[in-house]
C-alpha cells in the first residue's frame, strides 16, 4: 500500500506540475476521469502498472520512480 500511495503523490504533483486537469490526463491514458481520480487517492482498485504507466506520460524518469520505490520501502 505504501508504493501505491507513494505513486499517487507522484501523479498529483506531476499533473498538478503540468496544468491538466483530471479528463485531459484520462484522454492521454485512454482512460476514464473517475479512474484518474481513484489514482489519485490510491484507490485499491488502481494497478500500479496504471500509475507507474502514468508517471511516465507526465514525465517522471526511471530516476524518479526509483526514488518513490525507495520511500515506500
Amino acid at each position: 500500500m505504501a508504493l501505491k500511495l507513494s505513486f499517487a503523490n507522484g501523479v498529483r504533483e506531476l499533473w498538478e506540475r503540468c496544468g491538466l486537469t483530471q479528463t485531459a490526463l484520462a484522454e492521454g491514458l485512454g482512460s476514464s476521469q473517475s479512474r484518474v481520480a481513484k489514482m489519485e487517492a490510491g484507490d485499491r482498485s488502481v494497478s500500479i502498472d496504471l500509475m507507474m504507466r502514468t508517471l511516465l506520460v507526465l514525465g517522471a524518469s526511471n530516476a524518479d520512480i526509483a526514488k518513490r520505490v525507495k520511500r515506500a520501502a
